[in-house]
């Protein structure tokens, strides 16, 4: 069993676009005909750029080589260009292609992932969400108003999520961490307080930013909101400063989960050491399944918990839940349910009551709708996400969508 064909899809979501403005879904072909399918998360370059470095790492380092040789494979590509250390665009790549070689061998030995990395420790895996606007809610408004985000809170708590996430904090940009504006910590302590008040004790709250902030003014934004009890305090800090990460962890009492922008067991590991006490790998950028399992158990020797990141396609939710079913140290995983997202895996892997049973199907127990993904082509020049160039605003608020806004109807 050999490594033969690459194919790579570019798609992007239809409104209201969540999970970023483009999806790199990658599909390898044996020489003996199985189909694997993953999905590259990081991309600092444009899909059609990124197409050409998915394809080099491909042909360098996988072309002919047997699916089951995932070390070797990694060990090729970690260290190409003389580099041994986390490109994070060359990770990425790799990230996709890896998973779709476990997808491979899951299919070629008629068993689910998860059976291959370690064995069913979890029947079934924790769900949270994104807090993202309901259908008669004011779009632009929703991103800061309290009461709005109670209401969606509300209707995730009543599907069965025990855990919500918002992230009502101000932008993050170009320009590293700042102090938050005294308006942008009144916001989330208001934000934290409505949908507190509104589940009590029926879920927890995941307090989310983007790295924006410098050390001080995590700490002061973490010292505010704390008294709500969130379950974890996300990326506070830019993520290349582990001292700093420790210093926000050490001087505020919110868990700090961190992970989404790192790849690589070593990044993880300086993270645990620094204080994290929630790491948040996206597997398409980690370095694949096998990574993310070094990762994993990293986390498991400084009694961490684990809880994988999505903001991407449902190929690399669906690497994600077979991880989280093998982990003993699992939390939860992140879920986007849209329309896309489901018909883009034909409802293969789905959210049951806030939990996702542990797949039985072989391989990631998913098949892409090819036809469905190529209809969908992204047209754009905009990255998958992208950070502002402006400054925080000080004086009129500011009022933040994410890197990926939803399109406008």
């Amino acid at each position: 069993m050999k490594l033969s064909d690459l194919d790579i899809i570019v798609t992007a979501p239809p409104a209201p676009g969540w999970g970023g403005r483009y999806w790199l879904l990658v599909k390898l072909t044996t020489a003996c005909g199985i189909v694997g399918w993953g999905e590259c998360y990081a991309a600092a370059v444009g899909p059609q750029a990124m197409r050409a470095v998915i394809e080099d790492v491909f042909a360098r380092h996988m072309a002919g080589e047997s699916p089951e040789n995932i070390e070797l494979m990694f060990r090729r590509a970690y260290s190409a260009g003389f580099t041994q250390r986390p490109d994070p665009t060359v990770m990425g790549a790799f990230s996709g292609l890896e998973i779709a070689c476990w997808d491979i061998l899951g299919k070629a030995r008629e068993r689910p992932v998860w059976a291959l990395i370690g064995g069913r420790m979890n029947d079934r895996v924790r769900a949270y969400t994104y807090l993202y606007p309901l259908a008669h809610h004011d779009t632009h408004a929703f991103w800061t108003s309290p009461d709005l985000a109670a209401e969606a809170a509300e209707e995730a708590v009543a599907k069965g999520y025990t855990a919500v996430k918002f992230d009502p904090a101000g932008p993050y940009t170009i320009r590293g961490g700042h102090e938050p504006a005294r308006s942008d910590i009144a916001q989330s302590v208001a934000f934290c307080a409505a949908i507190r008040k509104s589940l009590g004790d029926r879920a927890d709250l995941l307090f989310g930013t983007h790295g924006q902030f410098s050390v001080g003014g995590a700490i002061r934004l973490g010292r505010a909101i704390a008294r709500f009890d969130p379950l974890w305090f996300e990326e506070p800090i830019p993520p290349d400063d582990f001292r700093a990460l420790g210093r926000v962890a050490a001087g505020q009492p919110v868990p700090v989960a961190t992970g989404e922008r790192l790849s690589t067991k070593g990044e993880f590991a300086s993270a645990l050491a620094a204080g994290a006490a929630i790491l948040q790998p996206a597997l398409g950028r980690a370095g694949g399944i096998w990574e993310a399992k070094k990762i994993a158990a990293l986390a498991e020797a400084h009694t961490a918990l684990v809880a994988p990141h999505l903001y991407a396609g449902p190929v690399e939710w669906a690497a994600n839940i077979h991880l989280g079913v093998s982990l003993p140290n699992l939390l939860m995983c992140e879920t986007i349910e849209t329309p896309f997202h489901t018909n883009l895996i034909g409802g293969a892997i789905a959210v049951d009551a806030g939990f996702i049973p542990a797949p039985s199907a072989p391989g990631l127990g998913i098949e892409v709708d090819e036809a469905l993904a190529r209809a969908n082509p992204y047209t754009g020049d905009a990255l998958h996400l992208e950070m502002q160039e402006a400054p925080c605003n000080y004086a009129e608020g500011n009022s933040f969508q994410g890197g990926a806004p939803a399109p406008e109807s």
